[in-house]
This record gives C-alpha cells, structure tokens and sequence, in this order.
C-alpha cells in the first residue's frame, strides 16, 4: 500500500509538470496574440498589459524549475520519468524566452502607435498568427505525447523563416522609399525578428517532445530558410 502511494504521489507531481507546462504555452500563445493585436490596432494600453503579464510567465518558469528539482533530488527518475523531467525543464526555459520575446514585440508596438500608420504591418500579423498556431501545435504535441505532430512543426520551421525574410525585404524597400519610413520600419524589422525568434523556441519545444516520446531526436539536420542576415536590396536609381 505504502509503495503505491509513493507511485500516485510521483504520478500526481509529473502531472503537475505538464499543466504548468500546458499553462506556459497558453500564456506565450495569448502574449503573442496580444501584442500583435496592439500591434495591429495600434493599442499602447493593450501592449502594456502584454508587458506587465510577463511576470507570470517568469512565476509559472520558477513553479516548474522547483518542482523538477525536487523531483530529480527526491524520486530519482528513469528512463521516460527522468526525460519527462528533463523535457519540463528545457520547454519551460524555451517558453520563457518566447514569452521575453512577446513583451519585446509589446514594447515595440506602443512605440509604433505614435507613427504614421504602414502596409507591412498587415504580413507582420500573418507571420504572428503563424507562430501563434505553432505554439499551440506543439504544446497541444506534448499532452498528447504526440511525436509525430511535434516533427509536424519542427519540420515546418521553414515557412516561418520565409515569410521573415518576405518581410524583411519589404520594409527595407519601404525604408529607401521614403525616409520618413525609416524610424517605423526599424521598429518593424525588431519586431518580425522576434516573432522569427519565437518560432525557434517553439520548434526547440518540438524538437524535445520528439525526443520525450521516443528516446532520440530527429535523425535529420533542421535547414534554415532565413535569408535576411544576406538579403541584399539596391536603391533605386533616378532617371536621367
């Protein structure tokens, strides 16, 4: 009797790992969908409560380093227990950074609502909606324990990086149009980098789920499709 108390008790604390997790993901989710919406909507009160819920984030992220601790310390896990603990560990600083990320788009976004109004602001929020879907994809693929939707999104990431480097493009050409475009489209450019950035976090997440569920990584190498370190767009010359 006493060994299956120990046994519920160690199931009940590994459940705990996965609604904190479960909770994180859907708190980086809604930050994102927040800041883009600011973004969007150019709502500085909303971007501002997207920075101040950060410290939640940070809460849920010390919730679960503590109680993975204890866990290592007191159960001494094997096999899929111990990469489960291992997996809650990583994910939760993955999250954590996503979140950061999120309150960085947050920050830029009350910047950007005292300028003129821009077009790309448009494909910043469908590369925001897509990392957002992501999120959810891949925190849906480790309650599930779900190795093969995790691979989904981590073999997916390209879609994320072309999108980025569509953009970036685009606001470097808005930039030599008009100077004027210059100081929005800089606060832009930060902006779809952290969006980007998030995205990689998420297929870190992925990436660990697979690893959760089937003891080993992917087998193949990830490829990057961001293009933007050497993107490289000409000033237009003026007629004669």
């Amino acid at each position: 009797m006493a060994q299956q108390h120990i046994v519920k008790a160690f199931d009940d604390q590994l459940n705990q790992l996965d609604a904190k997790i479960a909770e994180m993901g859907g708190l980086a989710e809604s930050m994102l969908a927040d800041a883009i919406d600011a973004l969007s909507k150019r709502d500085a009160d909303l971007a501002a409560e997207v920075v101040a819920g950060d410290r939640k984030l940070d809460t849920l992220e010390n919730d679960v380093n503590s109680l993975a601790l204890r866990l290592l310390a007191l159960r001494q896990p094997m096999a899929e227990d111990l990469r489960t603990v291992l997996a809650a560990l990583k994910i939760s600083s993955d999250l954590e950074r996503a979140g950061d990320l999120a309150k960085n788009v947050a920050k830029r976004a009350i910047t950007i609502a005292k300028t003129p109004p821009l077009a790309p602001v448009t494909g910043i929020a469908n590369l925001g909606a897509l990392v957002q879907s992501r999120i959810k994809t891949t925190i849906d693929a480790y309650v599930a324990r779900d190795a093969k939707l995790a691979l989904d999104v981590w073999s997916s990431d390209e879609e994320v990086d072309q999108l980025h480097t569509s953009l970036f493009r685009e606001l470097l050409t808005y930039m030599m149009e008009d100077p004027r475009n210059i100081t929005p489209c800089a606060h832009l450019l930060f902006v779809a980098k952290n969006i980007e950035r998030i995205g990689d976090h998420v297929t870190n997440i992925a990436e660990r789920v697979v690893f959760l569920v089937r003891g080993r990584l992917p087998e193949r190498e990830r490829h990057k499709e961001d293009e933007s370190s050497s993107t490289e767009v000409r000033p237009f010359k003026k007629d004669a």
